[in-house]
């Protein structure tokens, strides 16, 4: 069995992320919402636009008003209102100022804002009790991006900041890489579908549909191929379909050392490299990765934008068939490679935040042990609590509602309550 730490580091390494030669799509701004941004975004726009007020008051010159104050009021003569959208039309003089809101053209001659709570209007003239600091409250054309250079950087997931950035910059179009297909499939004679009644000793393929969400999630496409028999022929023409399919295969089922495990039989007939066939962690120890290349895998040399054969190298996860097992395995090993592959910029692995456990916490200290719980902030300090419940790989009630995972590092066998843990968190 691998340590955690080393399969880890495989199964990044095998990772091809994707190219800007092949698996680039053009979006319009209102569709890129969560996609991942494929190229650079340069504007020909400066940010602010134009010199413009951050108050609402009075622009002013500092030399009018630098050595005013309550006791020494400075008055001025009102010139020009500008409200928002209005381009000024009245150069400042010394002895005026210009009535101005927020967002609104400075206009010439002005060099600093007054803001009106230190002001009192009477008609056309205003009366300053406080003298402000140069320059206070003006935004300086350029002051936050400056037309030409980098507005964006490429591997960058787009959210509401960034959909605004590209709005303001007046993108109506952008390149993103296209989601990656992800082909999901169970093994097992026992699976049935959630619509399908239950015979003595079957079980719903649950697998397909939590892998399914975890993926769509991440931001890729899930494509569930549903649930195959033990049967070894059956068995590869899934195998075979799904590579043909997808970027990244997800089986769950059929990789221990039971005697309908036939994945990694399979897989090797089928012409993969096997890298990984187990690795010291609970639960999920069963875990088989490997690599088709195209010749082997997919039958095509050539790329093309339209196919998820631009990539030179699938991976395939064997899961295991567990449920609780599946999950663990796809949310630290699973996740990772496929932020690698979509795009996104190191560091893939797993983010942890260390915790104070409000639970003892036991392992037999032979694996890497992950116990499911609820991580919250408290007073600036997280917390785990363990869920209630059997912690069993194949039950999956008190798994729901959970948001962390506390690990136990390999040979400790136990945390006490009080002690700091690190925690993935999870949902």
């Amino acid at each position: 069995m691998l340590p955690v730490n080393q399969a880890e580091q495989i199964i990044l390494n095998l990772v091809q992320p994707f190219d800007r030669a092949y698996d680039v799509e053009t979006l319009s701004l209102l569709n890129a919402s969560g996609r991942i941004l494929a190229e650079t975004v340069t504007s020909s726009l400066d940010f602010p636009h134009w010199n413009n007020s951050a108050m609402d008051g009075y622009a002013v010159r500092y030399d009018d008003v630098q050595t005013c104050s309550a006791e020494n009021p400075v008055i001025l003569d009102i010139v020009e209102e500008i409200p928002a959208g209005y381009q000024p039309q009245t150069p400042i003089q010394p002895g005026q100022a210009a009535r101005i809101l927020t967002g609104s053209v400075m206009p010439t001659g002005a060099d600093t804002i007054v803001i009106q709570e230190e002001t009192q209007r009477e008609g056309d003239r205003v009366t300053i009790f406080a003298s402000p600091q140069h320059h206070a409250f003006v935004r300086d054309r350029g002051a936050f991006y400056q037309a030409g250079n980098a507005l964006l950087p490429p591997g960058l997931r787009l959210q509401a900041p960034e959909i605004a950035v590209l709005a303001a910059a007046q993108c109506a179009q952008v390149n993103v890489y296209r989601r990656p297909k992800v082909a999901i499939l169970s093994t097992g004679s026992e699976l049935v579908g959630i619509d399908q009644p239950l015979q003595p000793g079957q079980i719903v393929d649950s697998n397909q549909y939590a892998l399914a969400a975890v993926v769509a999630q991440a931001g890729a496409e899930p494509l569930m191929l549903g649930s195959v028999p033990d049967q070894p022929e059956a068995l590869k023409t899934a195998i075979q379909q799904a590579i043909a399919a997808a970027d990244m295969v997800l089986s769950s089922g059929g990789v221990s050392v039971g005697d309908y495990d036939y994945v990694d039989e399979i897989l090797a007939a089928l012409g993969a490299t096997i890298h990984i066939h187990a690795v010291a962690v609970k639960p999920g120890k069963p875990l088989t990765v490997a690599t088709f290349d195209h010749e082997k895998g997919r039958g095509k040399e050539t790329p093309s934008l339209d196919s998820p054969t631009s990539k030179k190298q699938l991976l395939y996860f064997g899961l295991p068939g567990n449920p609780v097992s599946a999950l663990v395995s796809c949310w630290r090993f699973v996740l990772p490679a496929l932020r690698k592959l979509s795009g996104l910029p190191s560091p893939w692995e797993p983010k942890f935040v260390k915790a104070r456990s409000l639970s003892t916490l036991k392992s037999d200290g032979k694996r890497e042990s992950y116990l499911w719980g609820n991580l919250r902030l408290v007073d600036g300090e997280f917390e785990f609590e363990l869920a209630t419940g059997s912690h069993s790989s194949g039950n999956l009630i008190n798994l729901a509602g959970t948001s962390g995972l506390a690990v136990i590092p390999l040979e400790e066998t136990q945390i006490s309550v009080g002690d700091h843990v690190q925690v993935l968190p999870i949902g």
